[in-house]
């Protein structure tokens, strides 16, 4: 499964920006998917995941400001990130997994999008 990210790019704090995630295969649709970041010096962090079942994982610093979502009918996930944060900015990757679990960890995924750099200015 080949996965393509866009998206990204140059924002102001306060923000909004919608990531999107493509899937080259029909039979995505039933994986689950994630987000995860990864900063300069960071290590790469899950921001959020969905499931097959429309099962949501968020993580703390991003809840009540970002939402994945999913839309089958175009085998494509989405990120839809409103009042970014400084902080928020970092290359944003989408990935995937044949699995109907709700997996929050790198080392679950085996699927995994090019990254799109998000850069939040204050």
């Amino acid at each position: 499964v080949q996965l393509v990210e866009s998206g990204g790019g140059l924002v102001q704090a306060g923000d909004s920006l919608r990531l999107s995630c493509a899937a080259s295969e029909r039979t995505a649709i039933t994986y689950t998917m994630g987000w995860f970041r990864q900063a300069p010096g960071r290590e790469r962090e899950c921001v959020a995941a969905i499931t097959w079942k429309i099962t949501r994982y968020y993580a703390d610093s991003v809840k009540g400001r970002f939402t994945t979502s999913r839309d089958n009918a175009k085998n494509t996930v989405y990120l839809q990130m409103n009042d970014l944060k400084p902080e928020d900015t970092a290359v944003y990757y989408c990935a995937a997994v044949n699995s109907f679990r709700l997996i929050t960890t790198q080392s679950g995924y085996n699927y995994w999008g090019q990254g799109t750099q998000v850069t939040v200015s204050s």
